[in-house]
């Protein structure tokens, strides 16, 4: 059993890779998933993970597989689509989610087009769903820049990212930026997605950020445990997902989203804080 659990990652190299990459953005992903989830925007993860999508096909046509050239035109991509769905929420009546949504839209049908015509759907393939298996060592070290890089962000603006969830018309009484936060955010989930890309691909590690989030609220009350236990469950479904993918040669990001699934599930069902056995019970208690 114990060599089950160990020898992959002791034996081979690119299970270790692997491994590290996923729980490299196992320390960022869930920490914005939460914070998602708290603005009631976990959909918007998804749209950026589609708005990034025609960035890293102009960096694959420029520099091949090039880790490097497709994370620079991926957040190039991201970063333009947050701020031209700012500007235009501001300079017209259309409400901020829908201009995010429409320009989305408009990226990942640019993006579509753009690998298409270049000539070969196994790469679109390889963007939108990823490989972790296939983690280079030059990715790792940009995965682990990416990673710092957004620890750090984090680090500095916790407060008033949470602050900001709840009650952005207190910041601006305290004289912050309740935009500027804002705009903060959304570049750190444009980050996290492709630091996400290059292991599990731009849709699987939407579910790397929201399912590990969605799990733990039905365990604990309190944002700092949630965050704690949504960063070991996504680190711990990695993992797990990783051993089914090498020993039933099952493909490994869909193996890793599978694995938070079923957390998710058994989440719902045995959840101490709103799981529905729980309010079964809580309910029966009351009535009787």
């Amino acid at each position: 059993m114990i060599d089950l659990l160990f020898s992959p990652f002791a034996d081979f190299s690119f299970m270790r890779r692997a491994l590290f990459g996923c729980l490299m953005i196992s320390l960022t992903a869930p920490v914005i998933g939460m914070l998602l989830v708290y603005r009631r925007m976990s959909l918007t993860g998804d749209a950026m993970s589609h708005a990034i999508l025609p960035g890293v096909a102009v960096g694959y046509l420029i520099g091949g597989l090039s880790v490097s050239s497709m994370t620079i035109g991926g957040l190039i991509a991201g970063v333009t689509v947050i701020i031209l769905s700012g500007f235009a929420s501001k300079a017209s009546k259309t409400a901020e989610d829908a201009s995010l949504a429409s320009f989305y839209l408009i990226s990942l049908a640019a993006g579509v087009l753009i690998i298409s015509v270049s000539g070969s759907n196994v790469d679109l393939l390889h963007i939108l769903f990823g490989s972790p298996l296939a983690l280079t060592d030059q990715g790792l070290t940009l995965l682990a820049s990416i990673t710092s890089v957004s620890l750090i962000v984090l680090a500095i603006f916790i407060r008033p990212l949470v602050v900001e969830c709840f009650d952005p018309g207190f910041l601006e009484t305290e004289g912050v930026s309740s935009q500027a936060v804002h705009t903060i955010f959304l570049i750190l989930t444009v980050l996290s997605l492709i630091s996400g890309f290059q292991t599990i691909g731009t849709l699987m590690a939407v579910g790397i950020m929201i399912l590990p989030c969605t799990s733990v609220k039905l365990w604990f009350r309190h944002l700092t445990g949630q965050i704690a236990a949504a960063v070991a469950a996504a680190s711990a479904g990695s993992a797990a997902g990783l051993l089914l993918s090498f020993h039933l040669d099952w493909p490994a990001s869909s193996s890793i989203i599978l694995c938070l699934g079923v957390f998710y599930i058994f989440s719902l069902i045995f959840g101490i804080n709103g799981g529905l056995i729980w309010k079964f019970v809580h309910l029966r208690h009351y009535s009787g």
